[in-house]
């Protein structure tokens, strides 16, 4: 690939340029790929220059990581003026949408949980918490209570759905709205888990 012209930038500009370029690289490569060199040369800069912002290839990777991150979470942030049930339902619905024109960054957001790098591991999990926390303000307004057991039912939701985005969200027979119909019936689901009838047998 030849080099770009160099254009002059101020240091934020040009930083933020470069984590532009690796998000933008994440749509057709994944994060371990990104790499210093390739970067640089699209931004018509040395990979010196792409160090100095980022200290490392690791901290490049951290920083696209993070901005990757806050794009899905700006773009599923619940909106305050719906009422829980239909505010819920909204959130998945744009989830949906964002994962399916957004897919190989998701992918390598999800992907990303795995990664040898803690920064990396820490920034994803922080998405986690997030999305777990708006799953649990939604249920404390319907009524349900908050538990440790409950925690751990709506964590694990989070990777059930991470998993279902990534084999359905681009698949053109699953459909948009049945996708976020099927994620709302498994979030129910783990609240009406918890509640679960007793076992035939037990007597409680």
């Amino acid at each position: 690939m030849a080099a770009a012209r160099r254009t002059r930038m101020s240091p934020d500009e040009r930083k933020q340029q470069l984590v532009a370029l690796g998000v933008a690289a994440l749509a057709d490569r994944p994060l371990e790929a990104v790499t210093v060199e390739d970067l640089a040369a699209q931004a018509g800069v040395s990979p010196g220059l792409v160090h100095y912002h980022f200290g490392s290839r690791q901290g490049l990777h951290s920083e696209i990581v993070r901005t990757a991150r806050d794009a899905m979470l700006h773009a599923t942030e619940p909106r305050a003026d719906l009422p829980p049930r239909e505010r819920l339902r909204d959130t998945l619905d744009r989830f949906v949408v964002f994962v399916a024109a957004h897919d190989a960054t998701f992918y390598s957001l999800v992907r990303g949980a795995a990664s040898g790098d803690e920064r990396v591991r820490a920034t994803i999990q922080h998405a986690r918490d997030v999305l777990a926390g708006h799953l649990r303000d939604a249920f404390q307004e319907i009524g349900v209570a908050p538990t440790p057991l409950l925690e751990v039912g709506l964590h694990a939701w989070i990777s059930f759905a991470e998993q279902a985005l990534v084999e359905a969200a681009t698949d053109p027979r699953v459909p948009p709205e049945e996708l976020a119909d099927f994620l709302e019936r498994s979030a129910l689901g783990v609240v009406a888990a918890l509640h679960s009838a007793p076992r035939p047998g037990t007597g409680s």
